[in-house]
């Protein structure tokens, strides 16, 4: 009985601790090392898994683990993403407190455009200021993983942090220049921070792996309030918070670490920075097997997106030269494969590929049109573009980048609509 008392009390104290923060999700950015994929939308914008897009994780988390009361700072080229929260995000009872209101760079404080992560916090101030905030969340909309925040509040809590950042042991390979890179003591209080160093800091013990930033922050409010106004007040800094506001506190704070954990199985749990072309593929592609690390099944843990009317897949033909089949993939509604094989691909809504065509272990992202005799591979094909009949992606590298498409050094093939010469200037 005094264990279910005790289970009772937790669940309360969680609860009350994620009533009373308040959710700022950092979706400004321009995602440049997407190359073309980012011209015309911003990373958190950019679709993922079939039918969502990268800030669907994020904003679930946050609904999921009983944080509803969000703000979402937009910036770089942002109308896609303003339109899919509209659309996918009024759901919240304004009744009871909740919502998501977006926040765009307005120049809301000294004329300026948002000048880092920290300057974007400070901006808004005032309005943070009116939800009277016991804690808040700051979130990267850019990266895919699910999460429960809940136990992250109490931690913060129990542990009388001033600030606590996610982290994730990640491949000293892999954080080199991408990410911030945090060394903790024996308590999990973080003693150095170094923003996207060429040589991470390896963990004790294990030199191929470093403690990555994931770019999330929990802040005491009034301690959060305290340090954005002493960064704005100081013109040498790039006013962020990997590079600025992190390395200045550590010293005289506490500032906590917070390892992201499967709470079934204590070992590390999924996530992927989805900011390069191939980890992007990848991700996506993790998906099409048998049984992915990332359940986008889950029905305990929903992904929540705009809801967008589509009829069925179809397939049709069963002609032994042009049969309509899907193997190894995901296909999403409204798509048509007429006559086509597709293996080990991710098609995402309303795309269509015509008879004696093949895609394999590719991508194509919404309302794409293949011809009739192509041949597709270890592609990535942007929203909307339509393959002539009879052409070849990915088969020849060298006749790709004559055609003016992008190939990674992986192998990896982007075409967009405009490298097909076909310029479509609606909201992407």
């Amino acid at each position: 009985m005094d264990e279910l008392l005790k289970t009772a009390d937790d669940a309360r104290f969680v609860s009350r601790l994620t009533r009373e923060t308040l959710a700022l999700v950092l979706a400004g950015g321009q995602g440049s090392r997407l190359h073309e994929l980012t011209t015309w939308r911003a990373k958190p914008s950019l679709p993922f898994g079939g039918k969502f897009r990268i800030i669907d994780f994020a904003l679930s988390n946050c609904v999921n683990s009983g944080i509803r009361r969000i703000g979402v700072l937009t910036q770089y080229k942002a109308h896609s993403l303003i339109r899919h929260l509209v659309q996918g995000w009024t759901r919240l009872s304004n009744n009871r407190g909740e919502f998501v209101e977006i926040l765009p760079a307005s120049q809301r404080v000294g004329g300026e455009w948002y000048r880092g992560t920290a300057d974007a916090i400070y901006q808004n101030l005032d309005i943070i200021r009116t939800h009277h905030p016991r804690l808040v969340l700051i979130l990267a909309g850019d990266h895919v993983y699910k999460m429960d925040y809940g136990p992250l509040l109490a931690a913060h809590v129990e542990s009388e942090a001033d600030m606590t950042v996610c982290c994730i042991e990640v491949p000293i390979a892999e954080a080199a220049g991408q990410l911030g890179v945090m060394t903790a003591d024996e308590n999990g209080r973080i003693i150095a921070f170094d923003e996207k160093p060429e040589h991470p800091t390896p963990i004790p013990g294990q030199p191929d792996l470093c403690l990555a930033s994931m770019g999330n922050y929990l802040f005491n409010t009034d301690f959060l309030y305290e340090q954005v106004i002493k960064d704005a007040d100081n013109p040498s800094t790039q006013h962020d918070f990997g590079r600025n506001v992190i390395p200045s506190i550590i010293k005289n704070y506490r500032v906590q670490a917070y390892p992201l954990r499967d709470p079934d199985t204590g070992k590390q749990a999924y996530w992927r920075d989805v900011g390069t072309l191939d980890a992007y593929w990848e991700a996506n592609m993790e998906l099409v097997s048998v049984t992915p690390e990332l359940n986008i099944y889950d029905k305990t843990w929903p992904i929540l997106t705009a809801l967008t009317q589509t009829p069925p897949a179809k397939f049709v033909f069963d002609d032994e030269d042009r049969r309509g089949e899907a193997i190894d993939s995901m296909v999403s509604g409204g798509c048509v494969i007429s006559g086509a094989r597709i293996k080990r691909s991710l098609l995402y809504s309303n795309c269509t590929v015509n008879a004696y065509s093949i895609v394999k272990d590719s991508v194509l992202l919404p309302e794409v049109q293949v011809g009739e005799h192509c041949r597709i591979q270890h592609a990535i094909i942007d929203r909307g573009a339509v393959v002539p009949d009879g052409t070849e992606i990915g088969v020849d590298h060298d006749a790709d980048r004559k055609r003016g498409f992008r190939v990674t050094e992986s192998g990896l093939t982007l075409v967009t609509p405009d490298m097909l010469g076909q310029t479509l200037h609606f909201i992407r």
